[in-house]
């Protein structure tokens, strides 16, 4: 008794279906197969891997997915999977970017197009901590100008209201990293997340 230390961390993952003239999207693959590798390799102490979804690379479409995988972790009852007040969000994408910019607010009543959001995760910190195990990583606050921007603002501002964080990371294409070591990093990834919380 007392030697418990802190309650885990759920930590929820998403990723994006493959698209146009990208014969394979890196965060499908890194997303549905974060568990079994896991599995295989040893969950990171004080880790709850909560849900793992594949959302659309459309922007409704993907915003409709989002909201069914964010509103059931708010609502579950079991509490392997919800753990209110230590949720992560963690949304991948990879790094191919379609520009379009309509120059109008996602959110309309949130104001005008300079309103901002920002994550709550310590950034710097987290990032250090990758960089001493050996990744290449680095900070931005730029989600992209598509369907990655939409669906980050919307999980910061769901995040915002119901108390939980959101992670934004963009990932390379397979031919540019390959598969096991872009897993290897997912993994340190959600292990780092787990000790900030």
């Amino acid at each position: 008794m007392g030697s418990e230390g802190p309650p885990a961390v759920t930590i929820h993952v998403t990723g994006f279906k493959k698209f146009h003239g990208v014969p394979e999207n890196p965060t499908e693959t890194i997303v549905t197969g974060i568990k079994d590798y896991l599995k295989k390799n040893g969950f990171p102490k004080g880790l709850i891997l909560g849900s793992c979804s594949i959302l659309d690379t459309a922007g409704e479409g993907a915003l409709d997915s989002l909201n069914k995988t964010l509103q059931s972790s708010i609502t579950a009852k079991d509490s392997e999977t919800s753990n209110p007040g230590r949720v992560v969000w963690l949304l991948y994408s990879s790094h191919i970017y379609l520009v379009v910019s309509q120059k109008v607010p996602i959110i309309p009543e949130d104001g005008a197009i300079s309103n901002k959001r920002e994550t709550s995760v310590p950034v710097e910190e987290l990032t250090s901590a990758l960089v001493s195990k050996g990744y290449e990583v680095m900070t931005s606050d730029d989600a992209g100008r598509f369907v990655c921007n939409y669906v980050y603002y919307h999980s910061l501002r769901f995040s915002e209201q119901n108390k939980t964080k959101s992670l934004f990371v963009h990932v390379p294409l397979f031919s540019t990293i390959n598969e096991e070591t872009q897993m290897r990093f997912a993994a340190s990834l959600l292990e780092v997340l787990a000790t900030l919380y």
